[in-house]
């Protein structure tokens, strides 16, 4: 028996098709038309088998398709020829996400193209395979059509699901037919949707011993687009009966009772990896991880991992849930002790013997044996600076390796508590997608100086340099982040291989993800490790103009001193100048004379806002597509800032939805955004955790609050000086009712709207970050517990109405 495997694909001179199976790269022959196929054997290809096509020029593949097919034989015996159609990547690539395949849109028994369940056994000689994402879970897709085998239109043909977004079905037709294919409601099979377009037509009817397989079709249907809401909270902000002084991975539990009462279908979290570098409250940033893998063990419910509830055990809880704000300190100095005594006692021993931790072990080997080897070493030194370490200082697998069997208990307890760490978040994830909410994970820009990954891979980053932010409304001085920045033509050497192992590991927890900072794969900034303001960045990659150049404009590159200069040299590049920004509020700028100052302002003017554009393009396009294609994860992007206008078109084309904050509007000159002109391929809220909570904002700045609610709200009159719930009830609706995919709002925002359940406090009390603030202390938590708001059904009711009204989550 033989499969034939089709492809219809016009390809220019000396350009060929090749058939990738797993590892197995096989050219395709060219036959006529366009047509290019291969025969194989079963050696060669097996049922279930993914496939892909790649386009070869000059013996390098130039081309590769957004995603693989899969090889379907479901008549076993028969010769197969499948005809496909190469995949590019579809304006709602987004659907196919396993927030939506797996959680939102999931399928009653579970079953996805990610989680497979067995498929009810059919035969015939033909076969379609249809992709349809946007199915809602008591939706399916069907298939009706003339002739008595079909029904002659009044009989519906339910197609197979279990490879969600790909629907099959297997006919044993002996007559030509025509056919559509329909979106019925799964129980009454009642038609809700017709597929837009002329009728399919199979004209011939397969010979014997052959089954044609129709791979890819792509119907389109007129479905409304899906709309749905969400909160934004830290973990660590979590309170519940149960929390220990901070938010734990099992409140998150509570936290998806809460939205699925509310009509809500994303959670959307803060980093939650291990951020343990002084073990002091400074270690409370949660964008500063010790490791890109680890997680925090903060985070980790103490009694269901072995600890006793005793009198100890109560007294401490009780103390630090007293507290109105997260006592970082303390709590993970309370938490070690615990962990400790559970790890040293039968707990401890049993665990690390189970053949889970092995397995668990065994899997994360790559960075778990690194990441407790790191700590342990971090603990004795009292420092996370591995250059001070001596024989330490330079990572090797089988440096670690030897330190981890000279110091098994060391290194086994921080293994340990992963192990448990995992398993809790992994039992709220499942939580999560029983109940049909996703959760949103954060993907940070930057790692920390001294962590695990710098450490493991020093080859990777660029230690000499720091990014961080150009100046803005948070802050005048730019913002210098510490981070080192990434040595992105190194990574590209083993295609992201790092970012890969990352973005698997996030997808273990997480069915979409944020990528802060996105402008960081277009370019990020800069900032010599010299230096401390982010005045003295400049962007990287870029085009710095070399010395001849400036000097021939009239220019001495290299005058001034500190800040007070017009151009920087590049680091890695002597002779070639980057503009300083805000050049012109120097003092050397003042000096000049004024054909020189308006010379400076327009290089300026077309450095920053246009010499870049196709550049940066190009960079983030070889980087952001390796990123996303390694994972299934819904991909959003944090592009807040001094956007170029590249961005924009770089995300639609990748089908990465924008974020839009109403007060930090994209349009030139505007002071607010219009929820309503959002795109739909967006996330909108109302804030973010480097913003005032919406109570507070309203607060600080008189005349632009007066402003928002005469043109904004449509208000007229004077504003009032607080925003009652009935205004938080307005700007909430609003942000419902915008076009956006998403709308997802802080916690405070949401529980803003009801007198008798927001904060009592200043409003104020309730920001999660100041970015001006270096050193900010990251420790809000939510003065409720997430079991009061679960049982509130005046407030729960009240927020299912402001999304239902605005048919969000349908």
């Amino acid at each position: 028996m033989t499969t034939n495997i089709q492809l219809q694909y016009i390809t220019q001179w000396g350009e060929t098709i090749q058939l990738r199976v797993g590892k197995r790269r096989i050219p395709m022959e060219y036959s006529f038309g366009g047509l290019w196929q291969i025969m194989l054997t079963g050696r060669d290809i097996h049922d279930g088998d993914p496939f892909t096509f790649e386009l070869v020029r000059d013996g390098k593949v130039v081309r590769r398709e957004w995603r693989g097919h899969h090889y379907k034989s479901p008549s076993p015996g028969k010769n197969i020829i499948v005809r496909s159609s190469w995949m590019d990547r579809p304006s709602n690539s987004a659907f196919y996400s396993s927030a939506f395949c797996d959680v939102i849109f999931r399928r009653p028994d579970g079953a996805s193209f990610r989680h497979p369940q067995p498929e009810a056994g059919a035969r015939g000689n033909l076969s379609l395979q249809v992709a349809v994402p946007e199915v809602r879970s008591g939706e399916s897709v069907a298939l009706v059509g003339c002739g008595d085998k079909l029904g002659n239109w009044d009989r519906v043909h339910l197609l197979q699901d279990n490879l969600f977004p790909w629907w099959f079905i297997t006919m044993d037709i002996r007559e030509p037919i025509e056919y559509k294919l329909v979106i019925v409601d799964t129980h009454t099979l009642a038609i809700k949707h017709w597929e837009e377009g002329p009728n399919h037509f199979f004209a011939e009817v397969p010979p014997k011993d052959t089954q044609v397989v129709i791979a890819d079709l792509h119907p389109r249907f007129a479905t409304e687009p899906w709309r749905g809401a969400g909160v934004a909270v830290p973990v660590f902000s979590l309170r519940s009966e149960e929390s220990f002084g901070v938010g734990e991975f099992n409140d998150i539990k509570l936290l998806v009772d809460w939205a699925v009462k509310t009509g809500q279908s994303i959670i959307q979290l803060l980093p939650v990896n291990d951020t343990t570098l002084t073990h002091t409250w400074q270690d409370s940033y949660p964008y500063n991880a010790v490791s890109s893998f680890a997680l925090h063990p903060q985070y980790l419910h103490l009694p269901s991992a072995g600890v006793p509830e005793d009198a100890a055990y109560k007294a401490r809880k009780a103390a630090l849930e007293e507290l109105p704000a997260l006592d970082y300190e303390a709590v993970n100095a309370a938490k070690r002790s615990f962990l400790k005594q559970l790890y040293q006692g039968p707990v401890g021993k049993k665990t690390m013997s189970s053949a889970p931790y092995k397995a668990f072990a065994e899997a994360n080997h790559e960075w778990l044996l690194p990441y407790a080897v790191f700590s342990v070493l971090r603990d004795v030194s009292g420092t996370p600076d591995f250059s001070t370490w001596g024989k330490w200082a330079e990572y090797s697998p089988d440096k670690a390796a030897s330190f981890a069997a000279e110091n098994p208990e060391k290194v086994g307890y921080y293994c340990f508590v992963q192990y448990l760490l995992d398993a809790q978040l992994k039992e709220a994830v499942r939580y999560a997608h029983e109940h049909g909410v996703a959760l949103k994970g954060d993907l940070p820009i930057g790692v920390s100086r001294t962590s695990v990954d710098t450490w493991q891979h020093p080859e990777l980053f660029h230690m000499d340099s720091s990014a961080g932010a150009p100046p803005d409304a948070f802050s005048e001085d730019g913002q210098n982040w510490g981070f080192p920045t990434y040595n992105w033509e190194e990574m590209a050497r083993d295609n992201y291989a790092w970012w890969r192992a990352r973005m698997a590991k996030m997808a273990c927890y997480f069915d979409a993800f944020r990528i802060d900072h996105i402008l960081g794969f277009f370019r990020i900034w800069e900032i010599p490790s010299a230096c401390k303001s982010g005045l003295m960045g400049h962007f990287s990659p870029a085009l710095p103009y070399p010395e001849e150049e400036l000097r021939a404009m009239g220019f001495t590159p290299g005058d001034g001193e500190g800040t007070d200069t017009l151009f920087l040299e590049d680091p890695r590049r002597k002779g070639f100048w980057h503009p300083r920004i805000c050049g012109e509020k120097t003092q050397r700028f003042a000096a000049l004379p004024l054909g020189l100052k308006k010379r400076y302002l327009r290089l300026s003017e077309d450095f920053f806002w246009h010499r870049h554009e196709e550049f940066w393009k190009e960079s983030a396009l070889r980087k952001l597509p390796a990123l996303l294609r390694s994972t299934d994860m819904l991909a959003c992007g944090e592009d807040l800032g001094m956007i170029p206008a590249c961005v924009p078109s770089v995300m639609e084309q990748l089908n990465i939805l924008s974020l839009e904050i109403q007060r930090m509007p994209k349009e030139a000159f505007a002071s607010f955004g219009h929820p309503e002109r959002y795109a739909y391929w967006s996330v909108c809220s109302t804030g973010t955790h480097d913003t005032s909570p919406l109570r507070a904002w309203w607060e600080e700045d008189r005349a632009l609050t007066q402003r928002y609610y005469n043109e904004v709200l449509g208000c007229e009159g004077d504003a009032p000086y607080f925003c009652e719930p009935s205004l938080a009830d307005l700007v909430i609706a609003q942000h419902m009712r915008s076009p956006a995919m998403l709308s997802i709002l802080p916690l405070q925002d949401w529980l803003a709207v009801d007198g008798d359940v927001r904060y009592a406090g200043n409003p104020a009390d309730e920001r999660i970050n100041i970015p001006a603030i270096v050193r900010h202390y990251w420790r809000y938590r939510m003065h409720c517990t997430l079991e009061s708001l679960v049982a509130d059904d005046k407030l729960n009711a009240h927020l299912r109405s402001l999304v239902e009204a605005s048919s969000r989550n349908h």
